[in-house]
């Protein structure tokens, strides 16, 4: 299986010995060795199925897949970069936060519900399902790790969200009068709702 590092704090590295990884069109900066690379699709999945629900969403998660011996160095925009391991767990993402994966990890897509948003973030989120690693991308600084109890609920702003795993609970909030008292009346219309146990990753910026 090939490996993911975090060479930088902006700079994912892939290790390839005779395996692959897949990774979002273009952010490939540089690589060494003997390294293929080709078209991966989109995310979602295959088949008539996951053709419709791309079309539905809007999604453009285009994906290339970087095969062969060597070594692939990825980043997008100076974002920071933070690699996640998965155990046969399932991560939902934001796609657009979304780097690179490598492992038995396959990708779907998710409808969330309808929270009335005008730009979208968090009606349909992206699945990385499996045992591999994943790389991910956050603005304005490394990822914010927050904690999920069951006692303790966490709202989100949609723009913020990047990513979340374990036992957790989506819904919708549509009071968002807070929004206003910090000057940021336009944009969403909804912030995003987590119960249950588990680990919400957030970017310290807005999309």
């Amino acid at each position: 299986m090939a490996q993911l590092f975090e060479q930088s704090k902006k700079v994912i590295e892939a290790h390839l010995a005779g395996t692959s990884v897949r990774a979002i069109s273009g952010s490939m900066i540089a690589y060494e060795g003997n390294v293929q690379f080709k078209s991966a699709g989109f995310g979602g999945g295959d088949g008539v199925l996951a053709g419709l629900k791309r079309r539905a969403t809007g999604e453009k998660l285009s994906l290339m897949e970087c095969g062969g011996n060597g070594r692939v160095f990825f980043a997008v925009n100076g974002q920071n970069v933070t690699v996640v391991n998965l155990n046969n767990e399932t991560l939902q993402v934001e796609s657009q936060q979304l780097l690179a994966f490598a492992g038995n990890l396959r990708t779907d897509i998710r409808f969330a519900g309808v929270g009335g948003a005008s730009a979208g973030q968090g009606l349909f989120t992206t699945t990385v399902t499996g045992q591999g690693q994943v790389a991910l991308l956050s603005a304005g600084g490394p990822l914010i790790h927050l904690e999920v109890s069951l006692q303790y609920p966490l709202i989100v702003d949609p723009d913020a969200f990047v990513a979340a795993r374990g036992n957790l609970n989506q819904s919708f909030v549509t009071d968002v009068s807070w929004r206003t008292v910090m000057g940021s009346d336009a944009g969403e219309a909804f912030s995003l709702r987590w119960d249950g146990q588990g680990v919400v990753l957030i970017q310290p910026a807005e999309r």
